[in-house]
């Protein structure tokens, strides 16, 4: 009986530990190098292409690692009946998404980061935000 149980309690064990290690073991970590707060496409190929790809479509070199897969950012009018969420998408880079398809702790939260780039001038990170929201938008399929 007590062989079972202690059988039992490594056996479980294992299973938490592979599930911790699983967890752990798949983060990716993308350096983050400040880009021109002025273009939308300098700074999506720095800080979103690693995951969402440098065409938007979800295929960037770290998608494999990632579950669920990221957003094909070039289908966001069309999953929207034509027109561009352009404040779900601010409001997404500055205070992240609980969405399940952006992979609710996979995809950074952009906002702090963007701020702390340029601390001195909140107004930066607004400009950032908006002209990667634009840039955004000008990717969408037609």
């Amino acid at each position: 009986m007590l062989q079972r149980l202690l059988l039992t309690a490594f056996a479980a064990a294992c299973v938490a530990g592979m599930g911790y290690a699983a967890q752990t073991g798949s983060k990716i970590v993308i350096p983050v190098n400040k880009v021109s707060a002025t273009s939308g496409q300098e700074m999506f190929k720095s800080y979103c292409a690693p995951c969402h790809g440098t065409d938007g479509k979800g295929n960037g070199p770290a998608a494999t690692a990632l579950k669920p897969a990221p957003t094909d950012l070039t289908q966001l009018t069309k999953q929207n009946h034509g027109k561009f969420p352009d404040s779900h998408i601010v409001a997404v880079l500055e205070f992240g998404s609980n969405v399940p398809a952006h992979g609710s702790a996979t995809m950074p939260v952009w906002g702090p980061i963007l701020g702390k780039m340029d601390q001195a001038n909140s107004q930066q990170k607004q400009l950032r935000i908006s002209n990667l929201s634009r840039y955004l938008e000008s990717i969408q399929a037609k």
